[in-house]
């Protein structure tokens, strides 16, 4: 079984700035590519994305 963390999302969609909380396996912006993927249109433009764990 693998472990995952709290991790808050900070990026922009689309220009505007938002944030997500997700469950991770790492602080790695690629893991965090593939979870914002899962709740956005394709057609959404990601960018700025940090990941740093929640409080």
């Amino acid at each position: 079984m693998t472990t995952t963390t709290k991790y808050v999302i900070k990026y922009k969609l689309n220009g505007e700035r938002r944030f997500e909380f997700a469950q991770l396996h790492s602080n790695s912006v690629d893991e965090a590519k593939q979870a914002l993927a899962k709740i956005h249109d394709a057609s959404d433009e990601i960018t700025d994305i940090n990941v740093s764990k929640a409080l």
